[in-house]
């Protein structure tokens, strides 16, 4: 298999990490991530297409919805925050609900402390809260 856009050979497992970041993530993000693509960070964009959602993220012994709240609190313990509203985001595709978030960041605060998760929770109060307006006002999901 061929990647058109940059001739690159395409593996069987960076093939499923497309359609499995495509199904957490939805196509217009993954479209739009594509899109802004460069010659520079194509071998980056590769990478994390290949392993995290082809290996990592196509892994069958547990859920997605459990994989949700997993990179959650990794990103909140380790101050990864701007990660934080893409996978709020994806909650709605992985099946992780807003009281699995809460209670997620819960553990976040005792193990790795209160501010970490204080922030996480700010970031995914707003971000809930965008995707309630964006649903409710036009019907339209982002």
């Amino acid at each position: 298999m061929t990647n058109q856009s940059n001739k690159r050979p395409t593996s069987e497992r960076a093939a499923k990490g497309e359609t499995v970041r495509r199904s957490v993530l939805g196509d217009a993000h993954v479209d739009r991530a594509n899109a802004s693509k460069s010659d520079f960070d194509t071998p980056f964009q590769d990478l994390i297409t290949e392993y995290a959602w082809g290996t990592v993220w196509a892994g069958e012994s547990i859920s997605r919805r459990e994989r949700s709240m997993i990179t959650l609190a990794l990103l909140a313990a380790t101050g990864n925050f701007e990660e934080i509203p893409m996978h709020i985001r994806a909650t709605q595709n992985t099946g992780a609900s807003k009281l699995d978030v809460i209670e997620t960041f819960q553990h976040v605060a005792i193990y790795a402390g209160v501010p970490r998760a204080n922030h996480a929770i700010k970031l995914a109060k707003k971000t809930f809260d965008e995707m309630s307006i964006t649903q409710s006002g036009n019907g339209e999901h982002s």
